[in-house]
């Protein structure tokens, strides 16, 4: 994702993760070690653009971290991610045949299209779209793997 961003813009990447940070820093971004469970190492307004992409089902308190991304973008700003949509039929399925629905087991909170909207309720212009899946033509809620979300910080 950061090589789509890279060319013309100035961009910094957080991770707590060093390994990947090095790796970031090939791309010749900024990177900066942060645990995003704490307040962002950022100045208020800093950024106009924060992407959060497959983080948020990561965290105890994802709305903090909106909270915090809210505080870190300018005036009008964007934030745009990505959750898995923990509620499609596969899964709903798979809860109804006794079995866990999700399987990776650093997923902290599983997301709906209703929390997802709810994390961006200090946004304007919400979006949400459900993307990958086969048969996403039919249903996006039921048959998309992943959300994707953005919204704009009141200007």
């Amino acid at each position: 994702m950061t090589r789509a961003y890279a060319s013309g813009n100035e961009v910094v990447g957080v991770d707590v993760d060093r390994d990947a940070l090095d790796e970031a820093a090939t791309l010749g971004i900024e990177t900066v070690w942060a645990d995003v469970e704490e307040p962002l190492p950022f100045d208020d307004a800093a950024f106009d653009v924060v992407a959060a992409a497959e983080l948020l089902e990561h965290l105890r308190r994802p709305d903090c971290l909106v909270t915090e991304i809210a505080r870190v973008l300018r005036p009008s700003g964007t934030i745009a991610g990505s959750v898995p949509n923990a509620y499609r039929l596969k899964n709903r399925l798979r809860a109804l045949g006794g079995r866990p629905i999700e399987q990776d087991p650093t997923h902290v909170h599983l997301f709906r299209a209703r929390d997802v909207l709810r994390l961006l309720n200090a946004f304007e212009s919400p979006r949400l779209t459900f993307v990958v899946g086969r048969f996403v033509r039919l249903n996006r809620r039921q048959f998309a793997n992943v959300i994707v979300f953005s919204g704009r910080k009141p200007g």
